[in-house]
């Protein structure tokens, strides 16, 4: 597999994580993966064919298919792609509420759910895809990506002070703020607040930090060679106790956090490269 990145500047910095773009993925021995939800919203371009399947998490036997060319909204839960069709696949990885200025719709009405980019877009998302496929080398695509978000910017580039603020706090080691607090703080009722923030993001504050929490446990159980004290760790991630971790895991990915460790390391022992946020559908 063969992973290509790009961090955008200027003005685009604070919305894009950055573009991405995975060639010559060839599992061997796995063919579908599980997508964490990851309290962001991504843009998905198969280079490869003009079509993506999206399977339920629950059952991964039967799928909706999309264009080539979707919009993964903000999930509160995981979903489930196929590598047979990905071979060739790029895209853009928004930074929570990065998406908003370019959906022309609120964040929040994508939630849970997958849009063919054109619904979005029109006609010119057709023609990105074309372009991209035809593109000889990564520099230019990412290029071509960066150009159309330029060209599709359907509010400006800036956040409601609230969101802003809101993911400032989140983002903070070692806090866990409560959302009537930074409600109060703002200044706006929780009511409102709840509102503003759903619209750019796409989850409710709570709703999101609870994923942004879920995340961090991720990351540091990944980083571990053996295996984690999941006491300690529930704690450094903002968990209440282990069991309490376990509840959060099991919702959001499926697996409980030793599931999920077993399942690294056997990926590890076969020297299996895993995409940003996936987890390969295989049997340790």
């Amino acid at each position: 597999m063969i992973f290509r990145s790009r961090v955008p500047s200027g003005a685009l910095k604070d919305f894009v994580h950055d573009y991405w773009l995975y060639e010559d993925y060839t599992p061997s021995f796995h063919f579908k993966e599980r997508i964490l939800p990851s309290g962001t919203i991504e843009l998905v371009i198969n280079l490869q064919d003009d079509e993506l399947r999206i399977y339920d998490a629950a059952r991964t036997d039967s799928c909706k298919r999309f264009s080539g060319a979707l919009v993964s909204g903000t999930y509160g839960g995981s979903f489930v792609t196929d590598t047979a069709e990905e071979r060739a696949v790029m895209g853009v990885h928004f930074k929570p509420a990065g998406a908003f200025p370019f959906l022309g719709v609120p964040a929040d009405e994508l939630a849970d759910t997958h849009v063919d980019l054109e619904m979005l877009w029109g006609q010119s998302a057709r023609d990105l895809r074309e372009r991209l496929c035809e593109a000889p080398t990564p520099v230019k695509r990412f290029q071509i990506l960066e150009d159309m978000l330029f060209a599709h910017l359907f509010r400006p580039l800036e956040h409601h002070h609230a969101v802003a603020t809101t993911l400032v706090e989140f983002g903070r080691p070692g806090t866990h703020p409560m959302v009537r607090e930074i409600a109060k703080e703002i200044g706006l009722s929780q009511r409102r607040f709840i509102r503003v923030f759903a619209a750019e993001v796409g989850l409710t504050p709570k709703l999101f930090g609870r994923i942004r929490r879920f995340q961090k446990a991720v990351s540091l159980a990944s980083a571990s060679n053996t295996v984690p004290d999941w006491p300690r760790l529930a704690l450094t991630c903002g968990y209440f106790d282990q069991s309490h971790l376990i509840g959060d895991f099991v919702e959001f990915s499926g697996l409980t956090p030793s599931e999920y460790f077993r399942q690294l390391r056997h990926l590890d022992q076969h020297k299996v490269r895993r995409k940003r946020n996936h987890v390969p559908l295989v049997r340790p």
